[in-house]
């Protein structure tokens, strides 16, 4: 276990001395972060039943869980977190849930920007961004180019994003490339890796699910090959910090072979 002395300052006054978040943040071994989280957000729609609220509703409530999963990302020097906004499956929701959520999506950057830039994080897209309104496109333009220069952590947001497509994406770009005589054949797999949305990031050591499911879903197929998964019931507007440092601590009593004996 970690001793107080042993936190960076911004940890320490960053939960309340002997509460629960305090315990569980002792417990990391700073020395062994993953470098990249990935989180499958998922329960917005049955927090909001169980309160016998609209769905929407639970789509708002998750908001706060964002801002403090990307605050305790940052301060713990976490270097890519990748939240699964809106999948490609999602556009067959109800109009007024995608638009509620598209709505949400600009909400969210207007309001954190200026969070981002202060803690000198870079935000990034992955997915389809040309699927979505023109408004939102713009927002999530203004805030690409506004922190490229962020080096303290990468922050990807994933809306319209679904793995196979990223893999079809990535294969027809290959052929391309191929028969323009750019790269040659037959395809590495670093070449493949290299196309994919993710291209220079490195894969994710952690996935986090919420809701209690125990599926990917079609997020990251290719980058989860060898990430170590942690699930939860607890709802996504329900998630907090101590539940992201049970899940990191979870990860480091994991041994990780990547095949290996």
């Amino acid at each position: 276990m970690m001793s107080e002395v042993a936190l960076k300052p911004e940890l320490r006054e960053y939960v309340e001395p002997g509460s629960p978040e305090e315990a569980a943040l002792l417990a990391l071994d700073m020395t062994r972060l993953p470098r990249h989280v990935a989180v499958i957000m998922d329960g917005n729609g049955r927090w909001a039943a169980k309160r016998s609220l609209q769905r929407v509703e639970g789509h708002r409530a998750g908001i706060e869980s964002v801002r403090e999963i990307v605050e305790a990302c940052a301060r713990l020097g976490i270097e890519v977190l990748t939240l699964f906004a809106f999948s490609k499956e999602n556009w067959k929701r109800p109009r007024a849930e995608v638009d509620t959520l598209m709505s949400l999506l600009r909400e969210y950057i207007r309001l954190e920007l200026g969070y981002l830039k202060e803690r000198d994080i870079r935000f990034r897209v992955i997915g389809r961004p040309e699927d979505l309104p023109l408004p939102v496109r713009d927002d999530l333009e203004d805030a690409t180019d506004e922190t490229k220069r962020g080096h303290a952590m990468i922050f990807n947001v994933a809306p319209s994003y679904g793995s196979r497509t990223e893999i079809v994406d990535a294969c027809n770009s290959l052929i391309r490339r191929a028969v323009a005589g750019e790269i040659p054949l037959p395809v590495t797999e670093e070449a493949f890796t290299g196309a994919l949305y993710t291209a220079g990031l490195p894969d994710p050591d952690l996935i986090v699910r919420t809701s209690g499911e125990e599926r990917l879903s079609n997020f990251l197929l290719w980058q989860a090959a060898y990430a170590e998964l942690w699930t939860t019931e607890v709802l996504w507007p329900d998630f907090r910090r101590i539940h992201l440092f049970e899940a990191i601590r979870d990860y480091q009593r994991r041994e990780r072979r990547y095949g290996g004996v």
